[in-house]
């Protein structure tokens, strides 16, 4: 279905039951964070919150919260996506299925952005300090917008095919931001507003922004799309939403016709203040750094206007929906850009970024004697330089001919690598490296190292399945819990601390003496029970709180013309640092306003 704005969206879910009404009043601060989560937890309805309070304007969340949802909100145009991937792809498709060649020409013709003179965007102004103050987490630095699309232009191709729409973090007020006429922007220079931004500056002019809010769902999807080069946010927009996107030019700015809300600003050199912290999608908070502020222009608004967020924070959440969405429509279009790969999965589980799995080809080496993984480590090489994969900080790969179980079931995945990877040979380290910039397993910001782990040939051993008797309780650890076939979760009284290094080492020598010819990993950890408890548990400690370079060990370490290894299982020391970020943890006061909320008799009765 073509939605012409949010409200055609929210009209057309609760008409088909997917939908619930929120009509007693409700406070942005904390409060809506944790009603959303809970619904979101059990799998229920996108909600419409009526009453917000401080605000005139009712906000939407949970929008994209299941993927039944998703698929229903893009149901006639998902084809069209697909389509359009596979052409470009191969661009003999068209020629091979004639059939197709009227609807990929109408698909051509929605991707093509339409210049308007008037919208309903323009209808009425608004200050900041009248937006919905919605405030997440209890150590956030202030209210956020969590579903934005900033706009860009680049000044040597200027208009929407030569923009970017990024999805990047709006802090709306807090900290020493100006009430109502500055606001913070959080984003990396390499991404395409930085870009932008640089570029701008060389000039010796302003970065002008616009912050669209809302609109249809497909240009929220569509801020949020890692797309292959030479393909538009703007275009995918319109093929998604069976319908062009929509602008129009004022007072020096580049508007979305059908946003909900605009702000507009501008961004000059060396304009920077303390942005967050803010309770991030891996679970932790990114603290407080110095990023870029934007001077307020201006806000507009429909007069129909709803604010639609989100919350984030400890997988999953209901950007988990965003991931699962673009693979299915974007999947063909990587195994194009990397040649050799067969699949890539980002774990949710795990904070997306810190670990990708990965199925590659060895075409040349399975053929000779003592084969080895060669093909495959150019292969993981080119996906830690290509778009947002390079900011995976574990790269574990298998190969295609070794039929290794589908990387969304990241359990047998695992353990299918730990029964083949040779440790002394198939670990390969990038040290002193780039890292994604709300990951603080590192002491410095955006600074850190990743790991390639690949795997090749038939088992090398047989993975335990239960603990093995014997185990050593001195030391750095005393409990022992087994998170899986092969892996093993420890932890003891002793905290980590900035240097604990030699104690690990230590520990690693002594364990040379244990019973571990069946274990492939042991995760060092503050709480062997709480990790070894789920998979989610044992994916999110693990690779979360660990920094590759300084938080990997192994038995029987080795190392060998610079290259390091070890005969015995490894070890990674996933114990919160000091430097560590802390956990995003729910306030006691809100859950129990929640609770009251949601008893018998109260508004929220019956939502969750």
């Amino acid at each position: 279905m073509a939605y012409s704005s949010l409200r055609d969206a929210v009209q057309d879910l609760e008409r088909n039951g997917m939908l619930r009404r929120i009509s007693a009043e409700v406070d942005p601060h904390l409060e809506m964070a944790e009603i959303h989560r809970r619904v979101y937890r059990a799998g229920g309805p996108a909600l419409l919150f009526e009453r917000v309070k401080g605000s005139p304007f009712p906000a939407a969340s949970n929008i994209f919260g299941t993927m039944d949802r998703c698929r229903f909100l893009f149901r006639d145009t998902l084809p069209a996506v697909q389509r359009l991937v596979a052409l470009k792809s191969d661009p003999t498709a068209a020629l091979k299925q004639p059939l197709q060649v009227p609807g990929v020409l109408l698909d051509a013709v929605r991707a093509l952005p339409r210049r308007v003179w008037r919208a309903p965007v323009m209808a009425q102004q608004c200050h900041i300090s009248d937006l919905p103050a919605i405030v997440s987490s209890p150590m956030d630095g202030g209210p956020f917008v969590t579903l934005p699309q900033v706009y860009t232009e680049d000044p040597d191709k200027p208009g929407p095919m030569g923009a970017n729409l990024g999805m990047y973090r709006i802090q709306l007020g807090g900290n020493a931001y100006v009430p109502n006429a500055e606001i913070g922007l959080h984003y990396q220079i390499h991404r395409g507003i930085g870009v932008h931004q640089s570029k701008w500056m060389e000039r010796g002019q302003p970065l002008r922004v616009s912050i669209f809010v809302g609109g249809p769902p497909a240009h929220t999807l569509a801020a949020v799309m890692p797309l292959p080069e030479g393909l538009s946010e703007l275009t995918f927009a319109g093929v998604l939403g069976g319908r062009r996107w929509r602008y129009l030019r004022k007072n020096g700015f580049t508007w979305s016709a059908d946003a909900d809300f605009v702000i507009t600003g501008t961004v000059q050199a060396g304009a920077l203040k303390p942005e967050g912290p803010f309770g991030d999608h891996l679970g932790y908070y990114s603290l407080t750094h110095d990023f870029p502020v934007m001077s307020v222009e201006g806000v507009w608004h429909r007069r129909d206007a709803i604010w639609p967020f989100t919350v984030v924070g400890r997988p999953p959440q209901e950007d988990s929906c965003f991931g699962e969405l673009i693979h299915e429509m974007t999947g063909q279009a990587v195994r194009d850009e990397l040649p050799g790969v067969e699949g890539v999965h980002a774990v949710d589980a795990a904070g997306v970024h810190p670990l990708l799995l990965a199925v590659g080809s060895e075409r040349y080496s399975p053929y000779a004697p003592n084969a080895q993984p060669l093909e495959m480590l150019t292969q993981a090489n080119r996906m830690l330089g290509t778009g947002q994969l390079s900011l995976a900080k574990y790269l574990i790969m298998a190969c295609k001919s070794d039929a290794p179980p589908p990387m969304h079931d990241e359990g047998r995945f695992l353990q299918h690598v730990l029964e083949r990877a040779d440790f002394e040979r198939d670990l390969h380290f990038q040290t002193r490296t780039s890292m994604d910039t709300l990951d603080y397993s590192s002491e410095g910001l955006n600074s850190g190292s990743k790991l390639v782990l690949v795997s090749l040939g038939a088992p090398r051993r047989s993975l335990c399945r239960e603990l093995p008797a014997g185990l050593p309780t001195d030391g750095l650890a005393g409990q022992w819990h087994l998170a899986m076939p092969g892996v093993l979760t420890a932890s003891g009284a002793k905290a980590a601390t900035a240097m604990n290094s030699d104690d690990v080492e230590h520990w690693a020598r002594q364990l040379a003496a244990a019973p571990l010819e069946q274990v492939g990993l042991i995760v060092l950890c503050d709480d062997a029970a709480f990790t070894a408890a789920s998979l989610i548990n044992f994916l999110w400690v693990t690779f979360t709180r660990s920094n590759p370079s300084h938080d990997v060990y192994g038995v029987g370490a080795t190392v060998v013309n610079k290259h390091w290894g070890c005969r015995g299982p490894l070890i990674i020391d996933a114990r919160i640092k000091p430097f560590h970020a802390p956990p995003v943890e729910d306030d006691p006061a809100i859950v129990r306003r929640v609770d009251e909320l949601a008893a018998a008799g109260g508004p929220l009765h019956g939502l969750w």
